[in-house]
């Protein structure tokens, strides 16, 4: 009978508890931007992120962007744009559900705020990446 040591079963543990706060900063940085970095400690640049890319995607919606939901492979550009807008989690779900989603069309500031909102999305992908490298001790370049 083999018998572990006490070391390798605190790696085991410290790996197993490192790996479950990656994922829980990796899903609140995705549920609300910048709450992964707020999580992890780091206030300041969460605080920065929050603000900024929740400002972008209010501006977005305020400029009447249409935020419908594209399922199907029909229409792939539409399938990624929606994708792109999703990236900001539960604000585009608020979005939505305070009947936002319709846009306006004739509206000349249509396009910008489509614009906005894909962008704030795509942030947020990256700054969830960024919130799991911090998890992960993976420092930047």
């Amino acid at each position: 009978m083999i018998e572990e040591s006490p070391v390798s079963e605190t790696r085991a543990a410290s790996a197993a508890r490192e790996s479950s706060r990656t994922l829980a900063a990796g899903l609140l940085a995705w549920v609300w931007p910048g709450l992964g970095h707020l999580f992890l400690g780091r206030r300041g640049k969460g605080l920065v992120l929050m603000a900024s890319i929740l400002v972008l995607f209010v501006m977005g919606v305020l400029m009447d962007s249409r935020l419908q939901l594209h399922l199907g492979l029909e229409d792939p550009l539409a399938l990624l744009f929606s994708a792109a807008q999703m990236g900001i989690g539960a604000p585009y779900v608020l979005a939505r559900l305070l009947g936002y989603e319709a846009g306006l069309v004739t509206s000349p500031t249509y396009e910008y705020g489509n614009t906005f909102t894909a962008v704030a999305g795509l942030l947020n992908i990256l700054v969830l990446l960024d919130a799991l490298d911090t998890a992960r001790g993976v420092r930047g370049k």
